[in-house]
């Protein structure tokens, strides 16, 4: 915002754009990874609630959670290597993505309850308010947005 003085220009500090928190990981894909990708996810949440004064409900603390969980479990599981995860967050959504060295993009298979499985990507549509899926010249990055309030 800028003040008008006497024919003065005056910046009054807040027109300053603010970036979002942010933080990355890389896993390796041994034993444990998906639980300590939704640790970090979890002290991310908190670290927004103190920097950024975020009211996260606790309904959108466990989507924030379950799409870490589902994000990385997908990577972990059909990718070649090590994958990242990032998140991004601010005081209203965050952004989880995942890159991983796969090129094969993966499937969102039709709603089916008698299906044992392959309900991930599925999961991920339901709790996300954007899902993009694109790929990168090392694979491929599956970015999920999750609105923070409720």
């Amino acid at each position: 915002m800028i003040e008008y003085r006497d024919g003065a220009v005056v910046p009054t500090g807040f027109d300053v754009p603010v970036e979002p928190l942010r933080r990355a990981a890389h896993y390796t894909g041994e034993p444990g990874c998906i639980a300590e990708a939704r640790s970090l996810a979890a002290l991310f949440l908190e670290q927004l609630r103190t920097e950024w004064c975020a009211e996260i409900g606790s309904r959108a603390e466990q989507s924030v959670l379950l799409v870490v969980s589902e994000l990385v479990t997908n990577a972990d599981r059909h990718s070649n290597g090590p994958y990242i995860l990032e998140l991004e967050g601010t005081d209203s959504s965050m952004t989880v993505c995942v890159c991983d060295s796969s090129a094969a993009l993966p499937l969102r298979f039709p709603r089916d309850p008698a299906r044992v499985g392959r309900h991930g990507l599925e999961i991920v549509h339901a709790l996300a308010t954007k899902v993009t899926v694109e790929r990168v010249p090392v694979g491929k990055r599956v970015s999920a947005v999750v609105e923070l309030s409720g």
